[in-house]
């Protein structure tokens, strides 16, 4: 028995130094778009983790919003001459010429979570179910809300949108997602958008700027809402959640009052908010899961195997239909955040409080 047992390890062993001899010397660059929201560090963080578990170097940064510093760091990496890049951009569009640099020297590309639109040089793309997110959210309000009973009773709501950011592909899927669930009751009255705002042209945040989002809750409040109270704020990301909260709070809404909002992330404030009831659910993106997805995309490209995905039809960047693998966006109020984030280790109880 115990030969059979150092048998196994010898070959465990023998399995983990080859693996490693293998990406030994060569580096992933990973290209964040911001720091300023706490889901794309631990994308960043998770990343590069499990990348050098494997044994590869990591250059990973950060361009704080800021396309011509993405730039910078795209067209740096492909002078250094990385093996592999993974890029989560600011704005795909202004990327294209760099990608096109990456592609010439042989420089594979994974996109991560958004897009990049317009070039043939991305091999892979690893996301969330954009339009999915979008459709959860809105099936959550329509639940939540019981849509199709206020229809019958001939009642209605007052809703309005804070949708993402206009350079990010991934924005529009998760409009169209929730226009998919709430036109039909926006056609016919039982939601009702005082604002008149619901295109996404007229709904869209640049960059996904919380302080935006406030100042557009606190204009459409003053300009719409003075003798009635939001029922719904539709908000496509947390932070918008967050500009939104304060808004209201501005505005003199209470427990009393208070409507429901989305968010998106369920990042540690968001979680917060909902458990002490000032956000009422968020979408739950597990970055552990999907930074696992980029690294055997990686992994595929460096060795030249083929990666696991699961949808050949939906992303077309407008020069290529892009490979992707989507992971599955999941919803968390009060009734679940203990099983999902806690329960499954995404958080701690401590980080909560």
């Amino acid at each position: 028995m115990k030969k059979a047992v150092a048998c196994l390890l010898t070959g465990a062993m023998v399995l983990s130094m080859s693996s490693a001899v293998f990406a030994e010397g060569e580096t992933v660059g990973i290209l964040m778009p911001t720091q300023s929201s706490e889901r794309w560090i631990n994308d960043g963080n998770n990343m590069k983790a499990q990348l050098e578990e494997k044994g590869y170097n990591v250059e990973l940064q950060y361009a704080e919003d800021d396309t011509a510093q993405q730039v910078s760091q795209l067209e740096n990496y492909v002078g250094k001459g990385v093996d592999c890049l993974v890029i989560a951009a600011v704005d795909s569009g202004v990327l294209v010429n760099a990608e096109a640099q990456a592609k010439e020297a042989g420089i594979p590309i994974i996109a991560y979570d958004r897009l990049l639109m317009d070039t043939d040089a991305v091999s892979y793309y690893a996301t969330f179910d954009n339009k999915g997110v979008g459709t959860v959210i809105a099936n959550y309000i329509k639940e939540t809300k019981d849509l199709d009973a206020a229809r019958e009773a001939g009642e209605s709501y007052t809703i309005e949108f804070f949708m993402g950011s206009p350079d990010d592909n991934n924005a529009l899927f998760l409009y169209n997602g929730i226009m998919e669930v709430l036109q039909e009751y926006l056609d016919d009255g039982t939601l009702v958008c005082k604002s008149g705002r619901t295109s996404f042209e007229d709904t869209c945040i640049l960059r996904w700027s919380q302080e935006t989002a406030q100042a557009n809750c606190e204009n459409i409040l003053t300009a719409n809402y003075a003798d009635e109270d939001i029922d719904i704020c539709c908000t496509a990301f947390d932070g918008f959640a967050y500009g939104v909260k304060a808004a209201l709070l501005g505005a003199g809404y209470t427990t009393e009052n208070w409507p429901l909002i989305t968010g998106q992330d369920a990042e540690v404030m968001a979680t917060k908010n909902i458990i002490d009831g000032t956000q009422t659910m968020s979408i739950y993106k597990d970055t552990r899961l999907l930074a696992e997805k980029a690294v055997s995309m990686v992994d595929a490209v460096l060795q030249g195997s083929e990666p696991e995905i699961n949808d050949t039809e939906q992303y077309n960047n407008g020069s290529i239909t892009v490979p992707t693998y989507m992971c599955t966006p999941v919803a968390v109020d009060q009734s679940n955040y203990q099983e999902i984030l806690i329960d499954g280790g995404y958080y701690t109880e401590d980080q909560l409080k």
